[in-house]
């Protein structure tokens, strides 16, 4: 039976001079006694599995509606879980080829889209926009990082002795993608998780524009990504079978976690970083491509934002989810009576405006859609739409 000790102790000797430690975590805002047999970062990972948040991320779109709204949807897009899973394996494996801590990582990756509303960057920036005027800033806005930030410190209510989950300051550090004045760049696993998330994101919205039939072989003729990917992994015949798209996205999500790899441990190995607080110190992140792969990366994100992102198919749910997350926002806000007891409970400390902001954007999209209709005039016209 390994202990807590045993662990941290196999830890320090077998990561990297510069990997985050458990036993040198940087406590916790409310001191509690750590657990025998787990590390502070595995606590970190267990409480973030068990959330209702995390339990949510089942039924939040990723680029494609999760639930119809007015037509059907495949039940194989990416969600917001899948994708957060993929971006775990990938932040994991890079982990464990650098010498990183793994488990911490892997604590990150899980929460990092915990603050996602419904309806994916539409329902955020819809959010983002009806809060303006509630305030001053930053209280009256709304981004699913500082969402994040929020369900984990103050939102999940699972302990008798403190609001939200009580995670380390390392965790909580690799959260906080914004608002980084002064504090110099996060530690190394908090690097990878951000670099995780683009690379997961460029491989399976390419995956799942194919899918779709958005996107089609032809139009990423054009693309010099899948040019070369092409040439590395040559397709079995001139039409794009059902396997042949599987070995494409696995060969591409190899290529990129290898030069993602290479890059990085180039890049460390450049700095003569020893430690990980050399690495908060220094101006610039560590995680990187290499130049080609950054120039290849900079080209399919556009092409993905033209013609996936923007397609009109796209822009339909977009303008569907933006009028029904506005219309919940609206009613609610202007009937708070409507609200559950503990939302109500939560406008009372911090104000109306931010307890329904709350509340949406903790809605999945299958919710948001139910309540949406449950609200909607049984008479065409005869009320707010």
């Amino acid at each position: 039976m390994f202990t807590r000790a045993d662990l941290e102790a196999r830890e320090a000797a077998g990561l990297a001079p510069y990997a985050t430690l458990s036993r040198a975590a940087r406590g916790r805002a409310f001191p509690e006694p750590e657990s025998e047999t787990r590390t502070a970062f595995q606590k970190d990972r267990d409480r973030i599995l068990h959330t209702t948040a995390f339990r949510r991320l089942e039924y939040k779109t990723q680029v494609f509606v999760n639930v119809s709204l007015s037509g059907g949807q495949g039940d194989h897009y990416r969600t917001r879980l899948t994708h957060t899973l993929e971006v775990s394996q990938v932040a994991r494996s890079v982990a464990l080829t650098l010498g990183l801590n793994e488990t911490l990582a892997e604590a990150i990756a899980l929460a990092h889209d915990l603050g996602h509303p419904p309806f994916g960057h539409a329902g955020e920036r819809a959010l983002n926009a009806l809060m303006e005027g509630h305030g001053a800033a930053p209280d009256n806005t709304f981004d699913h990082n500082s969402q994040a930030c929020r369900i984990v410190t103050v939102l999940e209510d699972r302990y008798p002795d403190f609001r939200g989950l009580n995670l380390t300051r390392d965790t909580l550090d690799g959260l906080n993608k914004h608002n980084r004045s002064g504090l110099g760049p996060p530690s190394l696993e908090a690097q990878l998780v951000d670099a995780a998330d683009a690379l997961a994101y460029t491989a399976h919205d390419l995956d799942d524009g194919l899918r779709s039939g958005l996107l089609t072989p032809e139009d990423l003729t054009e693309l010099p990504l899948w040019a070369e990917l092409l040439r590395r992994v040559p397709p079995a015949a001139p039409s794009l079978t059902e396997r042949d798209r599987r070995t494409l996205h696995r060969e591409l999500l190899g290529w990129l976690i290898g030069d993602l790899t290479r890059a990085t441990h180039a890049a460390i190995a450049e700095s003569g970083v020893g430690t990980p607080e050399a690495v908060r110190a220094l101006p610039e992140r560590l995680v990187t491509y290499s130049p080609e792969m950054r120039v290849r990366l900079r080209e399919t994100g556009e092409f993905l934002r033209s013609r996936l992102y923007r397609h009109w198919r796209v822009e339909m749910q977009v303008e569907q989810g933006t009028r029904l997350l506005t219309g919940l926002f609206t009613a609610l806000l202007s009937r708070p009576s409507m609200l559950p007891p503990g939302v109500r409970a939560r406008a009372e400390e911090g104000g109306l405006p931010r307890a329904v902001c709350d509340y949406v954007s903790g809605m999945t999209d299958r919710y948001a859609a139910e309540l949406h209709a449950a609200l909607r005039p049984p008479v065409p016209g005869a009320g707010w739409r």
